[in-house]
């Protein structure tokens, strides 16, 4: 196979930063990366390494990170994103469950798969947790979209057999039966991971729950993916719903759906009992800041939960969330924690979409990091990509303050390329 190098400022982090501490990364001023085969196998200074390849490509003085990771977004909601409305369950009812009846149709859910990719390249997403409709449909396009790319990808048919109209609806054995032979037919095919989607309690009976346990007991290696805590409204529901349950977190407890490869969306309501769950499990809260600003849902307290030993992921949530760009969700989630006085630092919050992310996935030998042997899933980026940037980088003096500027003012056009596994995608 031929060799590609890149050259470029090359930050990687390899631990996770404390503040301003620039221990946790590495940072090449005149950094490149040589790819083959799809992985990164040196890095290192441009004098190091110049000549080893057959094709050099200078993004000079553009910084190369770790492709981003969203670890929760919403497939069949290409076409919901920016829909006014009110909050969570009546949003639901009157755009995503219309929208979502469409990807029954296998052209429609191929049409809806190649957009949807293009739109995470373009915002230099290489990886993203993703829900599909309840079709079986609509996660075979997903997943044969990935497998053309060769991306790192998770994602599963969202499992909801009440709560929902016809048309949206399974049945806890058809649930079952159609999530097994997806997980049979891509999990761990290539760079696809399947994830077992009972969308949330409230759109599932016990039968159906009870299924999912299923199979996570019968596959330990797929992840789970579900919502929990987001509105108040949808956990007086859970509680009406399941009236034994201890709290909301307590009725996935009960049906086997957490350990340390479930990704619960949002987690902003959590009483002390939840927390501790979580804790004790190792499922991962994830934070989707512009969807909680959106939809009005609440403040996710990330220090509360990381004093209690939580560590979760970050997230877009689209089309609940506003943008499919982590430098924005970055933003906002900033501006979440402020109000909370729960500062983070640059550094923090670039290795939350990258490292952070992968830790929280299980997937940081393969992706997140620049490191040699590791997917060569990379974001090129530029922080003068528009006029406001280009003039408060005039004064930017340090790394810490480029970092800044791109997750306050950066989207999609400061995203240069975007190289899935040493393929340009942008």
């Amino acid at each position: 196979m031929s060799r590609t190098l890149l050259r470029g400022r090359v930050l990687s982090f390899h631990a996770a930063p404390q503040g301003a501490d620039d221990s946790a990364f590495t940072y090449l001023e005149d950094g490149a990366l040589l790819i083959e085969d799809g992985r990164i196998v040196k890095r290192g200074s441009h004098t190091e390494l110049k000549g080893l390849a057959e094709l050099e490509i200078d993004h000079r003085p553009h910084l190369l990170m770790a492709g981003f990771i969203d670890a929760h977004v919403h497939f069949p909601q290409v076409q919901v994103i920016a829909s006014w409305g009110e909050q969570l369950l009546d949003w639901l009812e009157n755009y995503t469950f219309p929208a979502e009846m469409g990807f029954a149709d296998p052209v429609h859910a191929a049409e809806m798969a190649r957009i949807y990719y293009d739109l995470l390249c373009a915002h230099g997403t290489t990886t993203a947790a993703s829900y599909c409709s309840v079709h079986a449909a609509s996660a075979e396009a997903y997943f044969a979209e990935a497998a053309r790319r060769n991306m790192c990808m998770i994602g599963g048919k969202v499992m909801m057999d009440r709560g929902a109209p016809e048309g949206l609806r399974d049945t806890p054995q058809s649930g079952y039966d159609d999530s097994r032979a997806l997980i049979e037919n891509w999990h761990g095919k290539g760079r696809a991971h399947y994830a077992i989607t009972p969308r949330f309690a409230i759109t599932s009976t016990p039968e159906q729950l009870e299924a999912a346990g299923a199979l996570a007991a019968e596959y330990p290696d797929c992840y789970v993916q579900t919502h929990v805590d987001e509105n108040l409204n949808e956990i007086a529901l859970a509680a009406e719903l399941y009236p034994g349950a201890h709290d909301y977190m307590g009725i996935y407890e009960k049906f086997g759906l957490l350990g340390p490869r479930s990704l619960m969306g949002h987690c902003i309501h959590m009483t002390a009992r939840e927390i501790r769950v979580l804790a004790e499990t190792g499922a991962k809260p994830v934070f989707c800041p512009t969807s909680n600003l959106f939809l009005g849902s609440g403040l996710y307290d990330d220090a509360g939960l990381r004093r209690q030993g939580v560590h979760g992921a970050i997230a877009t949530d689209v089309g609940g969330g506003t943008s499919y760009s982590m430098l924005q969700t970055m933003n906002e989630g900033y501006k979440v924690l402020q109000l909370q006085r729960q500062q983070r630092h640059p550094f923090e919050m670039f290795h939350w979409i990258t490292r952070g992310n992968a830790v929280a996935l299980g997937l940081e030998d393969r992706i997140g990091t620049l490191e040699p042997d590791t997917d060569a899933d990379v974001v090129v980026l530029d922080a003068r990509a528009t006029l406001e940037m280009r003039l408060r980088a005039e004064t930017v003096e340090t790394l810490a303050e480029e970092l800044f500027l791109l997750m306050i003012l950066g989207d999609d056009r400061a995203v240069v390329q975007t190289y899935v596994a040493g393929e340009a995608m942008k």
